[in-house]
């Protein structure tokens, strides 16, 4: 049975602007690739963090049967927020300790339904710090975003 990986990362141009987010899907048997699938999409305006979210949750939703898979983010937030953060917000109905509404709930209690459904690993790796999955992660995220940048004759 091969491992499954899920590379993901988002992108912004301005925060909030145009984004996109990327995903690259690896099976792996004795370390060695057998199969590659990648996703990619973005929205015209929004933030890093919700590219970062619509990334993992991508992931996860592609997956046609429950599986076992690792997800290795460059984002602090996603990580810390699916393994830490996110029992106390749903116990304290979707509220931060400050009683303020969690931002981007929606999509926090989407990727907990995704992750529901599989048994995931989550891995922080230091973004642009030459890892090439998590490199071409990011260019996806960057193409995911390409359709919503606007073009150079279009600047004010």
């Amino acid at each position: 049975m091969p491992e499954l990986f899920a590379y993901t990362d988002g992108a912004c141009s301005g925060n909030p602007g145009p984004g996109g987010w990327g995903v690259l899907l690896l099976a792996k048997e004795d370390g060695r690739v057998v199969k590659e699938r990648t996703l990619s999409g973005g929205e015209a305006e929004t933030t890093n963090n919700r590219m970062e979210l619509m990334a993992a949750i991508s992931a996860l939703e592609s997956l046609s049967r429950a599986s076992d898979i690792t997800v290795v983010t460059d984002s602090a937030y996603v990580k810390d927020g699916i393994t830490k953060w996110i029992h106390a917000w749903k116990r304290n109905g979707w509220r931060t300790g400050g009683k303020k509404p969690v931002k981007n709930a929606e999509l926090w209690q989407r990727l907990d339904a995704a992750q529901a459904r599989h048994n995931v690993t989550w891995e922080w790796i230091k973004g642009h710090a030459g890892h090439p999955e998590n490199e071409r992660a990011d260019e996806l995220a960057r193409a995911g975003m390409a359709p919503f940048k606007p073009k150079p004759s279009e600047k004010s």
